[in-house]
Order: C-alpha cells, then sequence, then structure tokens
C-alpha cells in the first residue's frame, strides 16, 4: 500500500506580479488577496429561524510595496487616475515553488491605482525606501 502524499506549503517570499502594460521591478509585499460574499439574513414568516442568502460580492484592495526606484511607472499610472484618465489593467499575483516555477496564480481585472504612498523618510534610519500602491479592483480568482 503507497503512502500518502505530503505537501509542504509554499514559502511566502517567492512571487512576482504581472501588470498589464506595466514593466515595473519585483514587489517586496503583497497583501489583499481577499474576497467575500456578503450575508444577508431573511425570515421568513412564521418560522422563527433565519436563513442566510449569499449576496454581494466583494473584493479587497490589493496593497503592493516595492523599493522606491528611478521609475515612475507606478506614478505615473496613480497620476492619470487623479488628473481623471482612469487606465484600468489586469493583473496577476503568481507565488512561486522552490525551483521558482509557478506554483500558485491569483488574477485581477479592471484594476486601477486609487492610492499611492510615498517612503517613510528618516535622516537616523538606512532602511530602503519603500512606495506603495493600492489597486482597486472587480474580481480575484485562483486560476
Amino acid at each position: 500500500m503507497a503512502a500518502p502524499q505530503h505537501h509542504d506549503p509554499f514559502r511566502t517570499f517567492s512571487f512576482r506580479v504581472e501588470l498589464a502594460g506595466l514593466t515595473v521591478a519585483a514587489f517586496t509585499e503583497v497583501s489583499g488577496l481577499e474576497s467575500e460574499a456578503e450575508v444577508i439574513e431573511y425570515r421568513e414568516g412564521g418560522d422563527g429561524r433565519v436563513r442566510k442568502l449569499a449576496g454581494l460580492r466583494k473584493y479587497t484592495n490589493i496593497v503592493l510595496k516595492r523599493g522606491l526606484t528611478q521609475d515612475a511607472e507606478l506614478w505615473n499610472w496613480h497620476r492619470d487616475v487623479l488628473e481623471g484618465n482612469v487606465n484600468r489593467r489586469n493583473g496577476s499575483v503568481i507565488l512561486l515553488d522552490e525551483h521558482g516555477q509557478e506554483a500558485v496564480r491569483w488574477n485581477f481585472w479592471n484594476a486601477w491605482p486609487c492610492k499611492w504612498q510615498g517612503p517613510h523618510l528618516n535622516a537616523r534610519s538606512n532602511d530602503v525606501a519603500i512606495e506603495t500602491l493600492e489597486l482597486a479592483h472587480e474580481g480575484l480568482e485562483r486560476a
């Protein structure tokens, strides 16, 4: 009898982000890969029980962080939104296995930068300057 196959969980440090039409440097952190269905409570007639129905689907904004460089593509994309030119892009977050190969992919679509945050500057620190881009989007799937 064959022993059951054991699957180790993936590590969080090996990933890449793809944004359609943008060639950006590697990100140091990604968060916000979340989705939920709103719960609608419904009570029928004389029945004392409450039924729970699935309502609107919601997707948390995706937050991308990276070391600030001379590359201004992310800032320019956000600036365009501030000027009223919302350019939506599809993208993916790809988790890599220990060999650097794609293991898991989350696709999102119709994303646009709703918030940009510059680095926290401190003359007494030698930390890397980090910029943060928050993306609003209209859907998330695990491909």
